[in-house]
């Protein structure tokens, strides 16, 4: 394997280890929003566009490469002529390469979309969690200070009874809202078991391409003994 498809498959597998901790349940949603919000990551994400799009021209390029590399091996020329056997056996060695050529390349462009399609899936399930847990707190709060001054009210003139009453209708828009939260903290939830399931699902799918490319790996190995 050349230097180029070498780094592109180290490339592949690092793609894959990141996969795989992304999808396992190893830390939750706010941890990894932590972490991607980390000064260096912070840094880099600042010009992370420019390289996600050099990565996935770089990929773009080798997978067309590697398409024109099997267009050309497969052709195989006219079979009414007599070729010889070493030739023949150095042409299907070439168009195997190709052939594990575009598998890396393409797995790797793949993967390359899933990790960017993860971390944002990631970080917007942590912002929701916090902007969930913060609404039923304050929520709460409010209940809680609105139940303490109604306690605190005697059996007064008119204007205590009116001020009474305005509390008991503050009382019940607050529950309402906290029933309201409540039912979105449980959206949230079933939305992060969701996202779980996906993940688990991807983590197979990632599973499957990995034994592909330890089959083609191991092909590969063959034909150049």
């Amino acid at each position: 394997m050349s230097l180029q498809w070498t780094i592109i498959a180290t490339f592949l597998y690092a793609e894959i280890a990141v996969v795989l901790l992304l999808t396992l349940p190893i830390a939750s949603p706010s941890r990894w929003q932590k972490f991607f919000k980390s000064k260096f990551l912070a840094y880099i994400g600042n010009q992370a566009y420019i390289y996600f799009f050099v990565l996935v021209g770089v990929l773009v390029l080798c997978l067309l490469d590697a398409i024109r590399e099997m267009q050309k091996y497969s052709e195989g020329g006219d079979k009414s002529e007599h070729q010889h056997l070493d030739a023949e056996m150095q042409g299907n060695m070439r168009l195997f390469r190709a052939q594990r050529n575009f598998y890396i390349s393409g797995f790797a462009l793949f993967l390359l979309v899933v990790i960017r399609r993860l971390v944002q899936m990631i970080s917007e399930l942590a912002v929701l969690l916090a902007q969930s847990e913060a609404s039923f707190r304050q929520a709460q709060s409010a209940t809680t200070t609105a139940r303490t001054l109604l306690a605190q009210q005697g059996a007064g003139d008119e204007q205590s009874k009116k001020e009474a009453e305005e509390l008991r209708s503050k009382i019940s828009v607050l529950e309402k809202e906290l029933a309201k939260e409540k039912k979105d903290k449980e959206a949230v939830k079933s939305q992060a078991e969701s996202l779980n399931r996906e993940y688990d699902r991807l983590a197979e799918e990632h599973s499957k391409l990995q034994k592909k490319i330890t089959v083609s790996s191991g092909g590969d190995g063959k034909k150049d003994e």
